[in-house]
């Protein structure tokens, strides 16, 4: 999975250069409202998202009438915070992880007619996790404490299901994929859009085993895309 993840990237790269003259590469970035499900049946707690970021490359290849598919590659942050007790007493705790992934999304998107499009689409995506870190700090009885370690990367793949990968954030399974949906409009030069990933993959156990499902990536991001 080592070899074959990166050499996807590259195969798509060069669909995207080969498409980019008919139908255009968007260059986008943007706003990651980033969190992690807290329930078996992926309910979130919205205290716990973590405002990140993202930024990469989508390409736009026509395929017929209003229909579009649109491969990216991107650069995306994902994560939670969490915290207990209020900063600053005798007892407190302040936790963030924030993972950051090499994404590929591709999505089927349909475009409305016309100078100004809105468009709405849907697709899976697969990711790889390269970077991030675990910040705790807090107070017990009164004595102050902090950490900063670089998240500890498991390189099984989501192929092998029921290994299981370590407990709490530090240690976290490489690969990601799930479901991502897209909207929003888009002018002569400028796109605008709100996505929304879905993480269908647990992010400390394989998918076989009955712990950690309540370990999902969900990510909501407003982006703004510039058209080459």
């Amino acid at each position: 999975m080592k070899l074959k993840f990166p050499a996807a990237i590259s195969g798509l790269l060069i669909i995207m250069s080969a498409q980019a003259q008919n139908s255009g590469i968007i260059l986008r970035g943007g706003l990651n409202l980033a969190n992690v499900t807290v329930t078996d049946n992926g309910q979130i707690d919205h205290a716990k998202m973590l405002a990140t970021f993202q930024g990469g490359i989508v390409g736009n290849v026509h395929l017929a009438s209003i229909a579009y598919l649109q491969p990216a590659i991107l650069f995306t942050g994902k994560g939670t915070k969490s915290q207990s007790g209020t900063e600053g007493s005798n007892d407190w705790y302040k936790a963030t992880t924030n993972p950051y992934y090499i994404e590929v999304p591709v999505n089927l998107v349909f475009k409305s007619p016309g100078p100004i499009q809105l468009f709405a689409g849907v697709g899976p995506y697969l990711a790889m996790g390269v970077a991030g870190k675990n910040k705790v700090n807090g107070a017990v009885a009164g004595i102050g404490f902090n950490s900063e370690n670089k998240i500890k990367w498991s390189n099984d793949d989501p192929t092998t299901l029921n290994q299981e990968e370590g407990s709490g954030f530090g240690i976290m399974r490489r690969f990601d994929y799930g479901l991502n949906g897209t909207a929003g409009i888009e002018g002569k030069c400028l796109v605008f859009s709100v996505n929304y990933d879905l993480g269908l993959a647990k992010l400390q156990s394989g998918t076989n085993s009955s712990d950690n499902n309540n370990d999902k990536n969900r990510v909501l991001s407003f982006t703004l895309g510039y058209k080459l």
